[in-house]
């Protein structure tokens, strides 16, 4: 029997194939950033929208709602903000997938010998990206409008942590909707649909305590409200939902980790058969 060895110094076939990914993925990531780079208005959406919903809530919100024992909205609101900013700004990842379906791009990339899968998961690093840009332009305004983090260095690190893995998490549900699509546009509407009641109805913008019986019940159970509930417990600002006894309110910081895992096991795996069905067809 003969014996075929890799010649000296070459990597194993499967640490090479990991190499390749990588380096497609890579390529693709810095093609997107580069596309943003020549048209930055496709950044509104993560850096003039988060400014204005920051100063608009905080200030028109800020003089009609009252918190209980007296808390500052400003201080309560920054982790609404972010929630509802990444939450409504993943719809760039359902536009993005379904523009490049439509225009003929992703056939051309299919031409190419490259990872099939690296154009999705170029496009979920870019939108990552994004949403680190959003989440320090929010936290930039909430400085200057007043608002601070008051837990530890780490618990602060935490409490953005977890809105970005959030934020990833609702980017593979965007993508499935760009693949679903039939155009930009419908991608645009479809997700706004689906991805704006979410951010409104949770606790984001107001305490949940005073909706009606079956909008509070769903707000508690929102995964929005997990991450916001989460987000403000790290931070140690005003928390209203502490009070309230339902198991995601009592442990977000579990429940949101916890739906962020669900919403990636399901839909990376959908998006990457929709992907293939769509581009085999």
């Amino acid at each position: 029997m003969t014996t075929i060895t890799a010649p000296p110094g070459a990597a194993p076939a499967g640490a090479a194939r990991l190499i390749g990914h990588a380096r497609d993925i890579a390529v693709l990531t810095v093609r997107n950033l580069i596309h943003i780079r020549r048209e930055p208005l496709r950044l509104s959406d993560v850096t003039i929208q988060p400014v204005l919903f920051t100063l608009l809530f905080v200030y028109v919100f800020g003089s009609g709602v009252t918190l209980a024992h007296g808390g500052s909205y400003t201080q309560f609101a920054i982790a609404g903000m972010l929630a509802m900013n990444l939450t409504t700004s993943a719809i760039g990842t359902s536009v993005g997938l379904s523009s490049d379906l439509g225009t003929g791009v992703i056939d051309r990339l299919r031409s190419l010998p490259i990872w099939p899968a690296a154009v999705l998961v170029s496009r979920s690093l870019t939108d990552f990206l994004t949403a680190m840009l959003c989440t320090a332009i929010v936290a930039a305004v909430g400085l200057v409008v007043g608002w601070s983090p008051d837990g530890t260095v780490l618990e602060t690190a935490a409490g953005f942590g977890v809105f970005l893995l959030f934020g990833y998490a609702l980017s593979w549900i965007c993508a499935c909707l760009g693949i679903a699509a039939g155009d930009a546009e419908s991608a645009q509407n479809v997700g706004l649909i689906i991805l704006f009641p979410l951010a409104i109805v949770s606790n984001a913008l107001v305490p949940t305590q005073h909706m009606p019986a079956i909008l509070r019940a769903v707000a508690d159970w929102n995964p929005v409200s997990a991450v916001t509930a989460a987000a403000r417990q790290l931070f140690h600002n005003p928390n209203p939902s502490a009070a309230i006894h339902v198991w995601p309110m009592q442990h977000p910081v579990i429940a949101c980790l916890l739906w962020s895992a669900v919403l990636l096991a399901v839909f990376a795996p959908l998006a990457a058969w929709l992907y293939k069905r769509r581009t085999t067809e």
